[in-house]
């Protein structure tokens, strides 16, 4: 009996040193796992503070901040539209890459309106006619006032929403809209069709702008 002793302290030692290497190794998974996720949440939510998605340094559209807005409007009033926007919004990304990227828009864009990409949730101030707008740090992700504002406190993404050529809201508009709504929507608001014909009837009889034909070589 005492020559099996040694053998039964042996076999338990031996299994404290594995329980003890297992530790080790699920500790240095668990230090890897969090620190990944450290790095994902910095490059995910880093960024918040800008006005502008990635989209916009690809976009054909020539999208202004809303103080290059104010200082455009100084010298050449025109009428704005403005995609209000989230980082998470699946639709806002679906429009970005179905919508705004048809050039024959982006063109009609450019020389009709001015083009602001707000992001709903910006958290730097901004001062608009005058007055200053915050971010709102409300529920889960929080908002700014001014998106508040120009949609008539009606938070849904994305929305567009557009102004006269004195920067009054004419109507915020929710909801994904593909190349032909967007189209006829501009093109109704850019004409001041919106003051003397129904848009049900505009719709109706809309004739589609050309589209620009790529020449292939």
């Amino acid at each position: 009996m005492l020559l099996i002793l040694p053998f039964i302290a042996f076999h338990c030692l031996s299994l404290a040193l594995q329980k003890f290497e297992n530790y080790q190794i699920m500790r240095k998974i668990g230090i890897a796992a969090a620190l990944s996720l450290i790095v994902f949440a910095i490059f995910s939510f880093g960024d918040t503070n800008t006005n502008f998605d990635n989209s916009v340094t690809d976009s054909p559209i020539e999208w202004v901040t809303w103080e290059e807005l104010q200082i455009k409007m100084q010298d050449e009033p025109r009428k704005v539209v403005v995609d209000v926007y989230t980082e998470w919004c699946s639709w806002c990304k679906k429009m970005d890459a179905a919508t705004f990227q048809q050039e024959h828009i982006a063109n009609y864009l450019n020389e009709n309106y001015y083009a602001v990409k707000f992001d709903a949730e910006y958290k730097e101030d901004i001062v608009f006619k005058e007055k200053t707008y915050q971010f709102v740090n409300s529920g889960r992700r929080g908002y700014h006032q001014l998106a508040a504002e120009i949609t008539n406190g009606r938070l849904s993404f994305p929305t567009l929403v557009f102004l006269d050529e004195e920067l009054n809201v004419i109507q915020p508009i929710p909801g994904y809209k593909d190349p032909m709504v967007f189209e006829q929507i501009v093109t109704y608001f850019a004409n001041d069709m919106h003051k003397r014909k129904p848009w049900s009837a505009y719709q109706r009889d809309y004739q589609p702008m050309p589209k620009i034909q790529t020449v292939k070589h």
